[in-house]
């Protein structure tokens, strides 16, 4: 299976830009938390949104949230190269639980069903089983290639 590329430091949603750094030593993708915030809120300055989202947390004991944004130089829009606070994956995914818009409505819901999902795959392994199967043939591989997969993962757990 080939491996994604990296090299995209842009990425789209819903028409907004996204900057984002792939950090290979980490293996983590990093995106820009104030292009998160203006693409879930449509706030003319997510940066003021950010300032005042950091300090709630805070405030609410969620510090540790903030403290994992880091400092990272990225493309402004002015072309220069400035220090924004970037989040991974995991941290990201935390930060939009804590923004109160309708349009990140869609992503709480997807992370309860997803996080569900997860949980009903603790009490029986075999829906985990069944949503890798499911996934790989959504994704255009053969099932003779997804049989194939599945059993070298198989022999790599009982070994």
């Amino acid at each position: 299976m080939a491996k994604e590329t990296k090299n995209k430091v842009i990425a789209i949603f819903e028409g907004n830009q996204i900057r984002r750094h792939w950090d290979e030593e980490k293996e983590l993708w990093y995106f820009a938390v104030v292009d998160v915030i203006k693409a879930l809120t449509s706030s003319d300055n997510p940066q003021v949104y950010w300032r005042v989202l950091k300090k709630r947390l805070i405030d609410e004991g969620s510090d540790e949230t903030v403290t994992k944004c880091n400092g990272l130089k990225m493309i402004a829009q002015d072309g220069k190269m400035r220090l924004t606070d970037v989040a991974d994956t995991e941290v990201m995914l935390r930060l939009i639980q804590s923004i109160p818009s309708p349009n990140a409505e869609p992503f709480k819901l997807w992370l309860a069903r997803v996080g569900y999902e997860r949980l009903e795959e603790t009490a029986d392994p075999e829906l985990a089983v069944n949503r890798a199967l499911k996934t790989y043939l959504q994704k255009g591989y053969s099932p003779k290639w997804v049989n194939q997969r599945l059993k070298s993962i198989e022999n790599i757990l009982f070994m």
